[in-house]
């Protein structure tokens, strides 16, 4: 089993792979029911899982926070739950609001849906164009000092306004999109991080499903199904992500695991990078992720996987 890993400077320990909660609001997912959604967090924690991200704005109406209460309340001690603020819903549309008095009503009501006292880790959800960094870091601040929230984190921003926000609070985490084939991070924001000490929460590890390898070349998308918007999932993109497959195909063959698990564990081995974040809405999809805590690479094979990435060269996302 793989040892848990710090948030940062602080004590708080986490296992290396997370549930992403963003599946379980039924926003973009489809079939997703709240029987499943709560039997998938029941066994994720029983696979092992002790780390929960989740946000103020997944789903319209707080419905992933709600579920993580209803599923995980009498295990409340046992998991860290990270949520975010700084965005909320207004007439089914996404509004960015990282004012101080915003971020402390959407910690306090986000509290209220978890149903506790805390959350071990609490994010900027994405900087605010209206507000500077350095505002929406004093709110942090405040809530950090009041013991409402036990660390502090950022997701999707640049290395200025890391630095910025760093110079008015103390960041434990930063959380962006890393995965194979998107590693934008690894020129600017991640040696800042591990100069810095500040863990790194990946989230898409899996590309948004398709890093998986279930996506047959040949899959239609459903209308409702929210991905069909990237260049990833259409065209040339498509057609090459898959060859890139058919290869990571036959490593998993070869190591008894499946290609989630061989894209999981390699973002885990990362260097910086503390977690992956993975979504899910079934039980069997987290029970998979959370296996890759029970393997490891070897430095040939991670050698042999980052040939074959630069082999299916840039991307266009």
């Amino acid at each position: 089993m793989t040892a848990l890993r710090n948030i940062g400077n602080t004590n708080i320990q986490v296992t290396p792979i997370a549930m992403g909660c963003w599946p379980i609001s039924g926003v973009t997912s489809v079939d997703v029911t709240e029987e499943a959604s709560l039997a998938t967090l029941n066994a994720a924690f029983e696979s092992g899982i002790n780390f929960f991200d989740t946000a103020y704005c997944y789903g319209y109406e707080g419905e992933s926070e709600r579920l993580i209460a209803k599923a995980l309340g009498e295990k409340r001690d046992q998991i860290v739950i990270a949520t975010k603020g700084g965005i909320h819903w207004s007439d089914r549309k996404q509004i960015r609001n990282a004012s101080p008095a915003r971020i402390k009503q959407e910690c306090d009501e986000s509290l209220s849906r978890l149903n506790t006292d805390r959350v071990e880790l609490y994010y900027l959800h994405g900087p605010d164009p209206e507000i500077p960094v350095s505002e929406s870091a004093g709110a942090y601040k405040e809530l950090l000092e009041a013991g409402k929230i036990l660390s502090i984190g950022v997701s999707n921003f640049t290395l200025e306004q890391l630095q910025e926000f760093a110079a008015v609070c103390p960041i434990s985490a930063y959380q962006p999109r890393y995965n194979m084939l998107q590693r934008d991070i690894e020129t600017d924001r991640l040696p800042w991080c591990i100069e810095n000490q500040i863990s790194v929460m990946a989230y898409w590890p899996l590309m948004k499903g398709l890093l998986a390898g279930k996506l047959p070349r040949a899959h239609q998308f459903a209308p409702e199904d929210g991905r069909q918007k990237y260049p990833m999932f259409h065209g040339a993109e498509w057609e090459k992500n898959q060859d890139f497959l058919d290869e990571l195909r036959i490593l998993a063959r070869d190591l008894n695991q499946t290609v989630a698990q061989i894209v999981i564990r390699w973002t885990i081995q990362q260097k910086g990078i503390t977690c992956a974040l993975c979504g899910a809405k079934r039980p069997e999809q987290i029970i998979e992720n959370a296996e890759t805590m029970n393997f490891k690479l070897s430095d040939s094979q991670m050698e042999l996987i980052s040939r074959l990435i630069q082999k299916r060269g840039p991307i266009c996302s």
